[in-house]
């Protein structure tokens, strides 16, 4: 279908690839992995013609296939599209054959009866009218509908504005565009970034009865071993191909590493001797025809690359723990609410034991991390209690780097200000431990990369010294080797843990009881994340049985005179809010808007071949954007959220 022929692209000084040739066959399902910055993006943009090699060619057999590519940067959408206007325009295709069946229909009236013209123009009606339909043109609203629904909207927001939504449900909303349009070449470049549990559940069923190409980028160990059935690991500038699995990568990556490191320790060799050889007779005349053939010999060495080992899965791990009590923490009668009024959630409570590893799983939005949040006591419930137990110390990874570590603060400040005792020289040899080294430890914390902003978070747990580890979203920067590595020292870990996570595999591998989370409100399962599965099938399965609830009978309301001063009052009283919060919302959108423009204009810079920057400071200042963007989206997220609630009242 797709051959990779002596393929190279560079960047700058940067060779991404070099020499790449591989195939891609018709309805295979490959799995796209290696360390992030090694050039799968890249990959995906060559096979879409988003990039050009600068050697060797991409050969399309046959017929150029459609192309569905999730990217992990939005579409362009205008202020007209509401969520599902936006989501329709899945197919180009689709859209070409009702455009020209609706002009051909227009004509037909004007071309006399029994003409060839006339014949031809129904003929053709009738052929696209049958592409149409098996394309799925006919169902596509409906389709798209329970795509939504399945991603987490509400069909009551169908018609809100897309600009409205934050950037990860606009996310959301793109997946969901790729996945309906059925093309024969599917290309998801980290799918699973933007998504709860319940919603990577939904994708992973949906992707196993896609019958097309599928490739996917992703460091998700689920969606990786019931997906794909061949792997392309691209690493060490060149892609090399599996014929098997995620398992059988692994366990052939092991061997393959192994074999490439001996024969590149033989090669240093064979150079060391060569170079050593050339510089001792280089000034003999009676070698001089030996040196030269030498010389030509190391020229036409072809060095051997060696696949990075993934930096982080070494440098994370977990403090040492110490003794407290055996209830770690009581939630009784809980709730919490921002504006005193409207509750994310009420009447809550559980408790975690001592050593249990509990997961928080439900849709975004519900209050997963506002839950973490009281737990690790980085807030207070507006209602009811959150009680640590004796002798514990919460340890808290948020979700939000700058929540817990100021952008603007050094690495050492980091870590010393958990522990007011700790020397600089102690700050330094820890930040050593995670990967900072030397002068690293001076860096602001804004400037890090996401896998860096991880180690830090971890650094700074581990000064704290803490016996409860509340971890929120804690894989979202890491490769699968750093997943994996962390999965390890949760299970070896003998305090308490609580995480929210969208990675299926870690919750599965880590948590031994789960705390769902859902608009009826919270409750504690016992088991793994299997068994709490289970359960919700057969409750389901149950309900169905039992047929709907009767239906309750309705309070009646006052008069309507009363009715519409009681509302007129509320409003009058709304206002002030009502004004405060569109103020937010306009600020945020503002300052997104900027940012987003700066965004694109550096993107832009880093894409121009002709362009000379200067790629640190630019990528430095993509970090730094990149973090203020998730911080602004979510005030607005916040205010907007606000905002249509009280507009509704």
């Amino acid at each position: 279908m797709i051959s990779f022929q002596n393929v190279s692209l560079h960047f700058g000084t940067q060779q991404v690839l070099r020499n790449v040739s591989l195939r891609i066959n018709p309805q295979e399902r490959i799995g796209i992995v290696g360390p992030n910055g090694a050039g799968k993006s890249t990959f995906f943009n060559l096979l879409s013609g988003e990039l050009s090699p600068d050697g060797g060619e991409i050969v399309f057999e046959g017929d150029k296939p459609s192309i569905g590519y999730l990217h992990q940067q939005l579409s362009h959408w205008t202020e007209a599209d509401t969520l599902l206007s936006y989501t329709l325009r899945a197919s180009e295709d689709l859209k070409a054959f009702e455009e020209e069946i609706q002009t051909l229909e227009a004509r037909i009236p004007s071309l006399p009866a029994g003409s060839a013209e006339r014949t031809r123009a129904l003929n053709r009606i009738g052929e696209l009218q049958s592409l149409y339909e098996q394309r799925g043109g006919y169902d596509l609203e409906a389709r798209v509908k329970k795509a939504l629904c399945g991603l987490g909207f509400h069909p009551d927001e169908f018609g809100r504005p897309f600009a409205e939504f934050s950037g990860g449900w606009k996310m959301r909303a793109e997946l969901v565009r790729t996945l309906i349009a059925q093309p024969d070449l599917l290309m998801l470049d980290e799918p699973s970034n933007y998504l709860d549990l319940p919603a990577v559940e939904w994708m992973q069923s949906f992707l196993r009865e896609y019958r097309g190409t599928l490739l996917l980028i992703s460091h998700d160990r689920y969606l990786l071993r019931t997906l794909t059935t061949v792997t392309i690991e691209i690493d060490g500038e060149t892609a090399t191909r599996y014929p098997g699995g995620l398992d059988y990568y692994l366990h052939e990556r092991r061997q393959r590493y192994e074999t490439l490191l001996a024969a590149k320790r033989n090669q240093d060799r064979i150079r060391e001797q060569m170079e050593r050889f050339i510089d001792t007779f280089r000034s003999k005349a009676s070698k001089a025809s030996v040196v030269q053939s030498r010389v030509k010999a190391l020229e036409k060495l072809e060095p051997i690359v060696v696949p990075r080992q993934a930096s982080t899965a070494g440098k994370l791990r977990l403090p040492a723990y110490h003794h407290c009590g055996v209830t770690v923490l009581s939630v009784r009668d809980a709730g919490f609410s921002y504006d005193g009024s409207r509750f994310i959630f009420r009447n809550v409570s559980f408790d975690v034991m001592n050593g249990e590893h509990v997961a928080i799983v439900g849709y975004n939005g519900l209050g997963k991390s506002t839950l973490s949040r009281l737990l690790a006591a980085a807030r207070s419930p507006t209602e009811g209690e959150v009680i640590l137990g004796h002798k514990v110390v919460p340890g808290y990874l948020s979700q939000e780097f700058a929540e817990t570590i100021p952008p603007d603060r050094s690495l050492i400040n980091v870590v010393r200000r958990e522990d007011e005792n700790m020397t600089e020289a102690q700050a330094r040899t820890l930040l050593g431990a995670f990967g900072f080294s030397g002068d690293e430890a001076f860096k602001l914390a804004g400037v890090l990369s996401g896998g860096e902003r991880i180690r830090l978070a971890f650094a700074r747990i581990h000064a704290r010294k803490p016996n409860f580890l509340v971890l929120d979203e804690p894989t979202t920067h890491l490769d699968m080797n750093g997943r994996q590595a962390l999965e390890d020292a949760i299970l070896a870990y003998e305090g308490a843990v609580v995480v929210v996570s969208h990675d299926i595999e870690f919750v599965r591998k880590t948590a031994a009881n789960i705390i769902e989370v859902t608009e009826t409100g919270v409750r504690k399962f016992l088991g793994t994340y299997d068994d709490y599965r289970a359960r919700l099938q057969r409750e389901a399965a149950a309900e169905e049985d039992a047929g709907p609830a009767p239906k309750q009978p309705e309070p009646k309301p006052g008069s309507r005179k009363e009715q519409r001063k009681a509302r007129a009052a509320e409003r009058e009283r709304l206002l002030p809010l009502l004004r405060s919060l569109r103020r937010r919302v306009a600020a945020s959108e503002e300052r997104i808007e900027a940012l987003e423009a700066e965004q694109k204009e550096l993107v832009a810079q880093l894409s121009d071949p002709e362009a000379k920057p200067d790629f640190e400071a630019v990528n430095r200042r993509l970090s730094e954007i990149e973090t203020e963007l998730a911080t602004v989206n979510q005030l607005w997220e916040q205010a907007a959220s606000e905002l249509a609630f009280y507009e509704a009242e």
